[in-house]
């Protein structure tokens, strides 16, 4: 369906948005004419600079609009107006854009993507010249010049111009010989990775990854992952999935279980369709399989980031400068292991373009940022994108998998040292569809208007309520003076709640689909062991959680499919 105007209004260019959207709302001429008058008033030496474009494998064959197609139409419109173009020639992952954007100097790149979302979308990111998402005022500001164009100039519909115009230059050697350079700066195992007896299965979801992922693989000394076969080469039907998000677990990741089964393979690797985020399964002592949750991957990447930085870094360095970053929606396990190690933590609102544009303050200011995440099994491993990046996400587990086979440890035995080390952080997220906008912002309504105008929740259930934040309004009932420390996001919905038994839970809405989204988390103190208790009192938080407050009989929400 068309998105409605506020609610595309209320995005940051980063929505994945679908054809009939983006041709019916505003066409994407217009949106890259808005944009270019944004840039062009931003930095007067843009025809020097250049902009980034990239895309990925996606296509409409009923009309012929794929994101190749979409990208040179893209260029178009910036070399009319005498821009240079940095277009790749072929399809790269979504974080070689942001790379290409600081290592080129460009002003700004996008990249052609609908990420895991289903065939039918697709949709752009916008990066600004530090290499991170755009956040506001761009957006906004971007937006009212799209609404300023009235129709493009002459030229924009020339997609022939982006291989006669001589500003046209191809990144794609350069970019790639460099990235898989700069990956070497977070090997600290080579040799290792060069004997090791550990096989890697790898799908590339039908997307751009395989490729990029054998790359890498090489850059870290690893004989090549196994490719998944039937997902190894692009098919914008996505034929072998019923999803193409490998974020849905088991179900959709069964041939590369099977193939791992054939192959004596411990280790599944899972890019999703633009290579930005990364799943992760590994077979156990039972014959059984364990799909990571992002939680769980972002504990065993932040202990091996801050590992491998005590065990390489110079004696002079000081801990107190080391960051990690996880947006407030994810696990809280990076905090645990701050809070004992002596580095610092820090959150930012849901999305990895509040992560990169904090990453770069950080950098600017002299620290240094070792790992960020988002639950939805976006990893940041070092600085050298400041998004979220499954190819060097891949092959650091790879590394780390085979590390610890040296000391007869699997990644799930690796896993619980570290809950019992820093404490067990159990959590679930799940969702509930919703396409009726009237519907969700009753059920946040409801919950800030609870018992009577302006009052939220006490309890929930038989579970008592500590501490109430609402980001969208501004409110957080722990601090003092009664305001969030993350900055209020009005454009979006959600709400946590920190309940007196140690639970945190998160009610949002999502930024690309029309979904209600739930995150809960028990977070214990390394001397409570007792992970069945810990799962068992989740469990029951969050079916109160849904039965009292997201009441999906009588709001017609649609359970998630699994």
């Amino acid at each position: 369906a068309v998105i409605e105007r506020e609610a595309y209004l209320s995005a940051t260019l980063n929505l994945v948005i679908s054809y009939q959207a983006v041709f019916t709302k505003y066409p994407i001429l217009n949106q890259i004419t808005g944009m270019y008058k944004y840039l062009e008033r931003c930095f007067s030496d843009f025809r020097q600079r250049g902009f980034v474009v990239g895309y990925d494998t996606r296509g409409q064959v009923t009309s012929s609009c794929s994101s190749k197609r979409l990208a040179k139409l893209t260029a178009a419109v910036l070399l009319a107006k005498g821009v240079p173009v940095y277009l790749f020639s072929k399809y790269v992952p979504t974080p070689f854009v942001p790379y290409a954007v600081r290592q080129l100097k460009a002003a700004a790149g996008v990249m052609i993507t609908a990420s895991h979302n289903r065939k039918e979308d697709n949709g752009y990111k916008v990066y600004w010249e530090n290499g991170a998402q755009i956040t506001s005022p761009h957006d906004k500001e971007i937006l009212k010049c799209i609404e300023e164009c009235v129709e493009p100039w002459n030229g924009s519909w020339n997609e022939n111009l982006v291989d006669t115009s001589p500003l046209t230059r191809d990144p794609l050697e350069e970019i790639s010989k460099i990235y898989m350079e700069d990956l070497k700066k977070i090997c600290y195992h080579r040799e290792l990775n060069t004997k090791t007896n550990l096989k890697f299965i790898h799908t590339s979801f039908h997307g751009v990854g395989h490729d990029y992922v054998q790359l890498a693989f090489k850059a870290f000394g690893f004989k090549p992952p196994i490719p998944v076969p039937e997902q190894k080469d692009p098919d914008p039907d996505f034929s072998t999935v019923k999803c193409p998000n490998p974020e849905e677990g088991e179900c959709v990741l069964e041939l590369s279980l099977r193939l791992a089964e054939k192959e004596s393979a411990r280790v599944v690797l899972a890019t999703d369709p633009d290579a930005d985020r990364l799943a992760v399964a590994e077979r156990q002592e039972n014959g059984r399989w364990k799909v990571f949750t992002g939680n769980e991957l972002a504990a065993l990447f932040g202990w091996w980031m801050f590992r491998s930085w005590k065990a390489n870094g110079s004696r002079e360095a000081d801990v107190k400068n080391v960051y990690m970053l996880a947006t407030t929606v994810s696990s809280k396990i990076l905090k645990a292991i701050a809070l004992k190690e002596g580095f610092h933590f820090e959150e930012t609102l849901p999305g990895f373009k509040w992560i990169g544009s904090r990453v770069k303050d950080l950098l600017d200011n002299g620290k240094e940022v070792l790992f960020a995440f988002e639950e939805s099994i976006g990893f940041m491993c070092g600085t050298s994108v400041l998004d979220k990046d499954g190819v060097s996400a891949a092959v650091v587990i790879a590394e780390m998998a085979s590390y610890l086979e040296t000391k007869n440890l699997t990644l799930a035995q690796q896993l619980t040292e570290i809950y019992e080390m820093y404490g067990y952080h159990i959590s679930k997220t799940s969702y509930f569809l919703c396409y009726e906008p009237p519907t969700i912002k009753r059920v946040f309504e409801k919950l800030r208007n609870f018992d009577f105008p302006k009052s939220y929740p006490k309890s929930c259930g038989a579970y008592g309520i500590l501490h109430v934040r609402d980001v969208t309004t501004g409110y957080d009932s722990s601090q003092l003076n009664k305001k969030s420390v993350l900055p209020a996001s009005k454009n979006s919905q959600m709400i946590t709640f920190t309940f007196q038994n140690g639970c945190v839970a998160t009610l949002r809405t999502s930024g690309t689909e029309p979904k209600i989204k739930y995150y809960a988390e028990m977070c214990a103190r390394p001397e409570q062991s007792d992970k069945t208790f810990l799962e068992e009192q989740l469990q029951k938080v969050i079916e109160a959680l849904i039965e009292n407050f997201l009441e999906p009989s009588k709001n017609g929400l649609i359970w998630r499919s699994v």
